[in-house]
């Protein structure tokens, strides 16, 4: 009885642990949204007749990143709750 109360606290630890490394994909999604608006700002900033056309070209880039970090999101509450 021991080992088996003993096997599944170094499940749910490992489950943790697990969850935290899903969750560095987050960590890019963050860097690659600050780069998407950055570069839109200075795009804007150098050509400011061409705004709405890079600004539909960010919301594209902002749309993908965010996807990547959402997908990193559900990976760790699939590890953590299944």
């Amino acid at each position: 009885m021991y080992t088996l109360i003993s096997m599944d606290i170094s499940v749910e630890g490992f489950k943790l642990v697990g969850a935290g490394l899903a969750t560095i994909g987050l960590v890019g999604a963050g860097t690659g949204v600050g780069f998407v608006f950055g570069s839109l700002i200075s795009a804007i900033s150098r050509n400011p007749m061409m705004k709405p056309e890079l600004f539909k070209m960010a919301i594209l880039g902002f749309a993908l990143t965010e996807a990547v970090g959402l997908l990193a999101l559900m990976m760790a509450f699939l590890i953590l709750f299944r």
